[in-house]
């Protein structure tokens, strides 16, 4: 029986794939590699050119890449024990191999001889850019160490890789296995129907009566909005908050405290070996900062221009609080609650109110067409495409000269065994490959709220937002001109400038021009109100400042924990924690929330001493829609501007000099704080 992990001439075979065929088929092409590799490093001792040497390693990582990638794709939206256990012993060797590549100094050498030869001079930036992106890699990846040392970083990698599983799994695993059972429908007072069909649908899966509330995202937060019921609130954001960790009702059994130790300790001791302070230095070196003070910089000067206002904004919601919510004390888990009561009295609107008009169907349609106008692409719906679940759908980009540039799979819902969040991952990249353009593929996936019953899906605008922003970083993977695979679509592009195309598509979900495109009443068609519209638009900066305040925490912890971790200034990821909220925060959670054991952007992602790049990346979007609103916001020529140097060129050159080609000049703050209500 072959293995379809084997085989990349189409695209992954899902319902193929089983568990037992995953680490022979990654084992088989890591042996494969490494032979190619020792054949074309002894072949070409002399004579080193682009076609001799890189063009064999881009076919060796795209063989690999599109092996691996439904396994872990897989891992996270289907999750099971099987897959798990195939998806966690291929990641040691996963991380042996890269960090065997990246320490080759024969292939190092290889990298540098081509980058003094004559031909360097000849080749495309694109491929240029690669090269000098390669020789920094093999830098950061400990190429001028000794012996002893580079076997201490092949070892710090492997064990980090795996402990970033594990902590993954950790927040999965307790997040799935907290369930809230409610019998008494008079609990659920407040509740709109949709979250307490949502609660009642849940039940029956599960074959037991009443309702089930859990710890995903669309269960979660209609529960914190708007349940009457302060104890159920509480509940729920006791389990929230403490998931993962040494507190609340499954304490110390996903434990991710100790994990939370040694991935900073392995870290610390990377950027050590590489002759770093810390691991934030380390981070930056190939990002848009400069230093790690510029990026201190940042974050403070936001500080300073947002948190006065977040405090008067605090300062209502606890008067209104006390006044309209009769609470003595705000509690965390009345923030949410109260906000919507407040959001409600001063503008007439909710979420709830606004969800009959934004249909997934008429949604998703409506964001083809909006990119449709912008760029002038065309998205078609294909079917019979062998998907991972029922719900997942299948699409065809075609340009104005009717060429294909791009596909994706479309996994909108939240449901059992899936990751929460949301993410854009790519499932095929572009690149010539044997005298071929391979057309880009990605996987798109959110955790919206699901269909119930026979109604479609009915989204809340914070869910409209969060599927443009995923199709934002969709566009960027599958527009992409490149055809060298390590700088097309999102490769090579600096991580604090990454989250660019993803913010700029959030813009449209707040023009009247771009709603009257997505929204309408999923019974009788009818167009948004203008009443609701003039609503939405006056509450988008309700509370602004608030949330960028807890953003900015999130980022200043991130970022002072991977530059303070091991000094003597540290006093322990919980006392900085504390510490950057007393500067930052307008309300200081209980001393029971355990935020960061769930805290997978640093901690299993890849924002680590990098998730202020959200903010960065809002400046990037901000400034550049200043151009839409300057031109319209479905100018062509604007929007093809965005495309041909944003879009289409990727990583091929450095993000501030894209972003200087279309905009011509460097950013400027301005838009965000316009746009925040901040100025």
């Amino acid at each position: 029986m072959s293995n379809p992990l084997l085989d990349i001439t189409a695209l992954p075979q899902f319902s193929k794939i089983k568990a037992d065929q995953v680490k022979p088929a990654i084992d088989k092409i890591l042996k494969e590699n490494r032979k190619k590799l020792s054949e074309v490093l002894e072949q070409n001792k002399v004579n080193v050119s682009w076609q001799s040497i890189i063009q064999p390693l881009e076919e060796m990582d795209n063989q690999l890449s599109r092996s691996w990638s439904p396994v872990r794709h897989l891992n996270s939206v289907m999750n099971s024990d099987e897959m798990r256990k195939a998806h966690d012993a291929c990641v040691p060797e996963l991380s042996a191999y890269s960090t065997e590549m990246a320490q080759n100094e024969k292939l190092y050498q290889a990298y540098i001889h081509l980058s003094e030869s004559k031909e360097f001079n000849t080749l495309s930036d694109d491929k240029k850019r690669t090269i000098e992106n390669a020789l920094l890699k093999f830098k950061l990846s400990g190429i001028g160490l000794d012996k002893d040392s580079k076997e201490k970083f092949k070892q710090i990698k492997q064990e980090l890789s795996e402990l970033k599983t594990k902590f993954e799994h950790n927040v999965l695993d307790a997040t799935q296995e907290w369930k809230l059972q409610v019998s008494s429908e008079s609990a659920l007072s407040g509740l709109p129907d949709y979250a307490k069909a949502m609660g009642r649908q849940e039940a029956k899966n599960e074959k037991i009566p009443g309702w089930i509330f859990t710890l995903d995202a669309p269960s979660y937060m209609a529960i914190m909005t708007y349940a009457d019921d302060r104890e159920l609130r509480k509940e729920m954001y006791q389990a929230f908050t403490t998931r993962a960790s040494n507190e609340g009702p499954d304490a110390g059994k996903f434990d991710n405290t100790e994990i939370i130790e040694s991935i900073l300790q392995h870290r610390k001791d990377l950027a050590r070996l590489l002759g770093f302070n810390n691991y934030a230095e380390l981070s930056i070196a190939d990002k848009m900062a400069d230093t790690t003070d510029d990026v201190l910089k940042f974050l403070n000067d936001l500080v300073s221009k947002s948190r006065s206002r977040a405090m008067q904004e605090f300062d209502e919601l606890k008067k209104f609080s006390e006044q309209d919510c009769d609470l003595e004390n705000l509690e965390a888990w009345d923030v949410a609650y109260c906000s919507e009561k407040l959001k409600q009295k001063e503008y007439g609107i909710s979420q709830e109110e606004l969800k009959p008009y934004f249909p997934a169907p008429k949604v998703i349609l409506g964001l083809f067409n909006i990119v449709k106008q912008l760029y002038g692409i065309t998205i078609t719906e294909k079917n019979d495409i062998d998907v991972w679940h029922k719900d997942v759908t299948f699409y065809e980009i075609t340009d104005e000269q009717n060429e294909l540039r791009g596909c994706f799979y479309l996994d909108l819902y939240a449901r059992a065994n899936k990751r929460g969040g949301a993410w854009m991952d790519e499932c095929v990249s572009r690149m010539n490959y044997k005298d071929k353009i391979q057309i880009p593929v990605a996987y798109l996936t959110c955790n919206l709220t699901a269909p119930v019953e026979n109604d479609p899906a009915l989204l809340t605008h914070n869910e409209v937002t969060t599927l443009f922003h995923e199709f934002g970083h969709g566009l960027h993977h599958m527009l992409t001109r490149v055809d060298t695979l390590f700088v097309s679509g999102i490769n090579g592009v600096e991580w604090d400038a990454v989250e660019l195309p993803s913010q700029f598509m959030e813009n449209w979900c707040w023009e009247k021009e771009g709603l009257e495109m997505i929204a309408s009443h999923y019974q009788t068609g009818e167009a948004l109100p203008e009443n609701l519209f003039t609503k939405l638009i006056k509450a988008k900066n309700f509370q602004s400042a608030m949330f960028m305040v807890r953003q900015l925490e999130f980022a200043l912890f991130d970022f002072r924990l991977h530059m303070e971790y091991g000094t003597d200034k540290f006093k322990g990821v919980q006392a900085l924690l504390d510490e950057v909220r007393s500067q930052v925060a307008v309300f200081i959670p209980p001393e029971f929330n355990k935020f960061q054991n769930s805290f997978t952007h640093i901690f299993a992602g890849g924002y680590s001493a990098g998730y202020y790049s959200y903010k960065w990346a809002e400046v990037l979007s901000a400034d550049a829609f200043s151009r839409f609103e300057e031109n319209g916001i479905f100018d062509q020529k604007t929007g093809k501007a965005f495309l041909n140097n944003i879009l289409e060129k990727g990583g091929s050159a450095k993000a501030m000099d894209l972003f200087k080609a279309f905009m011509n000049r460097e950013p400027q703050i301005d838009a965000l704080l316009r746009h925040s209500g901040l100025n």
